[in-house]
């Protein structure tokens, strides 16, 4: 588009007429003739009423009209849109065409948001039917923030959502877009359903799925995971076997299955790598193959597996279960169709037709199990050449590597409770066990029997509220915790509400509770049997022997052990709806990882409220439960944990706590550690924690799952802080 300069009249255009003060061309499309008016030819150069022609590059019609018609109409046409195209352009650039209301359906949006968060957002649809993660994006599209959501460069490289409570399938084809993922965490929810194909998380060095509900087989994908360290799919419903292909997971460090139901043979693994290893409370069965990696291993990692045999469990083998071979009394029949000819073999028949068979069929077997040997021994000999290169790092976390922390000896309970010399168990159990039942919670297998938990010798612990305490030790080397119920200390309850209460009690399965193994009841004689924790209590860790003075543990030591037992308290209130009714320092026991695990709990609801209370569990008691006849709720828990938190980072007894308004507390905290400031701040959050849970009103406390929250959020903020500090 380009200016007239100078005056041009309408002649000068071939225009037929002129009027108005604007010009409005017309095209007639049939005679090719532009129309226009304008104003009047002779107006002056200068006149207010002169018009500013413009014209278009367009081909004005020529004195040659026998051009083709057809050609002039597609050129003009085309000459139009170029004209439409420009006004357009200039328009929007000028602000003056406003956008329309978004019509994108939902797919196509998804297309624009990042793949990341199409990712997540498609995970909670199926997983998170009770809608416990809140994923919202917004024009910052920061899914980076959200829960258990953890990036690198905008792509997310950890995804940790352990114990949030979320029910429904792990959809295929969601999280496995995520290729930058580092570390998987879905540990203790309610997901069901098989493992999807996690294939495309090449990138993946951490999937932990365990204590859900996943079923189907051992999910083959993960056997392409290469750069796989962590493995934990334990505490689900996997069947099926254990693949001997696992061997090629070179850099594994962590494997545990435990307590699922997978059948057939233990692989032969032998990762120089492997650190951590439990197959137990499986079907498993057979010889296990005795590696040098498989050989550092104790019976520990092995046990509830009635089939299994070897040296390495000291169980001698029946030849039958020789590790290549089948029994031909107990091998499967094919019953395919191509294979139901049969070939009988006469008495009469030649030796030597039998002794060819028996070659043929023995170079076949030993041909399958040199190419089986030479895959392992490949796979030996390259883990052995990368060893230097990629060292793992450590997978557990330890008490013991925190600062100021130094452990005390474990001692099995306060030494004036522990009898000084081992003795048969107790007679009175023995005299009723014809009459019992030993009931296995938890859907285990028998690790031993009635017979055996009553030879068993028995060291003394200590004496509760509802009962004795003993470390009982069986004659396979087995060690279990018996907790005797006295017959004075628990409320008259039928055998049937005990069972259904021990039922539940025993189907609790969480990293930070003690399992209940089993129970046993016969006339008015009860037990329950828990798994040995062999590091003592926090009783024991916090105030040492009477000897020494105690001083306070390290803040945080104290901050992961109030983690842990905020998990197990919280899994117990909203798993199960129970109530644990008697939390206190010494029953709260310490794991092989000294991992905090809450034990007796919800026993105290078999307690006899006219009995005797034990000095040590009067103080914790919320104020509303001190009365005989009133019953431990929730919020009394709280009370409990809040009154334990003051006795971890004090280092006293709650017996010596004095009557303080909350805010004395944190004055008093400080005093009793002997603080210099430096760890006022975070002291101090912790202190708030324990107060708010130590509040007279049980209305005003807050929820077990609450509690939780605040100190996952002050160890949240721990952590950033250190890092700005380590790059300052």
């Amino acid at each position: 588009m380009k200016k007239l300069m100078g005056r041009k009249n309408c002649t000068d255009l071939g225009l037929n007429k002129c009027q108005g003060s604007i010009p409005h061309f017309h095209v007639n499309l049939q005679s090719l003739k532009w129309k226009a008016s304008c104003f009047p030819p002779h107006t002056t150069r200068h006149s207010t009423t002169q018009p500013t022609l413009y014209y278009f590059a367009l081909n004005a019609p020529s004195s040659n009209v026998r051009h083709s018609n057809m050609f002039n109409r597609m050129i003009l046409l085309l000459q139009l849109s170029l004209l439409l195209l420009t006004v357009l352009s200039v328009l929007i650039f000028s602000g003056h065409v406003l956008a329309a209301p978004s019509t994108t359906s939902p797919a196509a949006e998804s297309l624009l948001l990042p793949s990341d968060a199409v990712s997540l957002l498609s995970f909670k649809s199926k997983a998170d039917l009770d809608n416990r993660l809140l994923y919202t994006l917004n024009e910052r599209f920061d899914y980076c923030q959200w829960q258990g959501v953890k990036c690198t460069q905008g792509r997310v490289v950890r995804f940790g959502l352990q114990g949030f409570g979320l029910r429904g399938v792990l959809p295929p084809n969601t999280l496995t877009r995520l290729d930058q993922l580092r570390v998987l965490i879905l540990r203790n929810n309610s997901l069901f359903g098989p493992i999807p194909d996690l294939s495309g998380l090449f990138n993946l060095k951490s999937l932990i799925l365990d204590r859900n509900y996943f079923s189907g087989s051992f999910p083959a994908s993960v056997l392409l995971l290469h750069r796989l360290r962590v493995l934990e799919l334990s505490h689900n419903n996997l069947t099926g076997p254990i693949p001997a292909s696992l061997c090629i997971l070179e850099r594994l460090s962590s494997l545990r299955l435990e307590s699922n139901r997978f059948n057939g043979t233990v692989p032969p693994l032998n990762q120089s790598y492997l650190q951590i290893l439990n197959v137990s409370e499986n079907n498993l069965e057979g010889p296990i193959p005795v590696t040098p990696t498989l050989s550092r291993f104790d019976a520990k990692s092995f046990q509830s597996n009635l089939g299994l045999c070897g040296e390495i469990i000291n169980k001698v083998c029946n030849d039958s279960h020789s590790p290549f071979f089948e029994s031909p009394t107990n091998a499967p029949l094919n019953q395919s169709a191509q294979s139901q000819e049969v070939v009988v073999l006469s008495p009469t028949s030649n030796s030597r037709k039998l002794k060819s068979i028996a070659l043929v069929l023995g170079s076949l077997i030993g041909v399958s199990v040199l190419i089986a040997s030479l895959l392992c021994v490949f796979g030996l000999v390259k883990k052995k050449s990368s060893h230097e290169k990629d060292p793992p790092k450590k997978t557990t976390e330890s008490l013991g590597s925190e600062p100021g922390y130094t452990p005390n000896p474990p001692t099995e309970a306060r030494p004036e409770e522990i009898s000084d010399l081992p003795k048969t168990f107790i007679p009175e159990v023995r005299a009723v066990r014809k009459s019992g039942n030993l009931v296995f919670c938890g859907g285990q297998a028998q690790p031993y029997n009635l017979e055996q938990l009553m030879r068993a010798s028995a060291e003394l612990l200590g004496r509760g509220t509802v009962g004795t305490t003993y470390k009982a030790v069986l004659d396979n080397q087995l060690i279990v915790t018996v907790k005797r119920l006295d017959a004075n200390k628990t409320a008259i309850t039928s055998s049937q509400m005990f069972e259904h209460h021990m039922d539940a009690v025993g189907g609790l399965r969480h990293p930070n509770l003690v399992p209940m193994g089993a129970y046993f009841q016969a006339k008015g004689e009860r037990l329950v049997i828990y798994e040995y924790e062999p590091n003592g209590s926090l009783f024991n860790l916090i105030h040492g022997s009477k000897s020494t003075r105690a001083k306070p543990l390290h803040w945080t030591s104290c901050l992961k052990i109030a983690e842990d037992v905020a998990q197990g308290l919280t899994y117990i209130h909203q798993a199960s709806r129970l109530i644990h009714g008697n939390l206190k320092s010494s029953n709260v026991l310490l794991g092989a990882d000294f991992e905090a695990c809450v034990t007796d709990y919800c026993l105290a609801v078999l307690a006899d409220s006219s009995s005797n209370e034990n000095p040590d569990s009067a103080a914790y008691k919320a104020p509303e439960t001190r009365r005989s006849s009133s019953q431990a709720t929730f919020k009394s828990d709280v009370f409990a944990f809040g009154i334990l938190l003051l006795e971890l980072l004090t280092g006293k007894h709650p017996s010596q706590h004095p009557f303080l308004e909350p805010t004395e507390v944190p004055d008093w905290v400080r005093a009793m550690r002997e603080d210099d400031g430096c760890e006022d701040s975070r002291l101090g959050m912790l202190t708030e924690v324990a107060c708010v849970c130590t509040l007279t009103s049980p209305e005003q406390r807050p929820a077990m799952w609450q509690v939780l929250k605040m100190i996952l959020e002050i160890k949240e903020r721990v952590v950033v802080e250190n890092a700005s500090v380590g790059f300052s």
